[in-house]
């Protein structure tokens, strides 16, 4: 009688399948979105790609967080409700140093047909933040 298959007896083949998958729908989620940052036009290193979802509201599911073990049909349709932002325009984004302007776009069926985007100016609250920390340094 033949013995039972057991996940330790194939850990390693499937750990670095799952690897190799992900590493392709990572790729390939890229390249769907033109390969490059849609604020400064960053494209130098995959690693440092992230998605923002411009409605948090409608995320069904992280695309960086397990997404990439999802179906690409599925992936597909949340990188739709994205944008593609190197790591450094994301955290500016989230920490209010950037802003997306008005989103000046298209709609078909939910989906946006055209963004544009440019870099912001520092709001107005930043600004005020940074000349007091100048000032206090220049005091010293």
């Amino acid at each position: 009688m033949r013995d039972k298959r057991r996940y330790s007896d194939r850990r390693e083949y499937l750990i670095q399948a799952v690897r190799k998958r992900r590493r392709k729908i990572r790729e390939m989620a890229v390249s769907y979105k033109a390969g490059k940052c849609q604020i400064c036009g960053y494209n130098r290193c995959i690693e440092t790609m992230e998605f923002h979802h411009l409605n948090g509201r409608k995320k069904d599911f992280g695309i960086s967080q397990k997404g990439y073990t999802r179906s690409w049909e599925r992936v597909k349709k949340e990188l739709d409700k994205c944008l593609m932002l190197c790591a450094n325009c994301h955290r500016e984004l989230h920490a209010g140093i950037l802003q997306l302007p008005q989103e000046t776009a298209d709609e078909k069926a939910g989906e946006f047909r055209e963004i544009r985007l440019r870099r912001t100016i520092l709001s107005e609250a930043n600004r005020k933040v940074i000349s007091r920390l100048e000032r206090a340094e220049t005091k010293d």
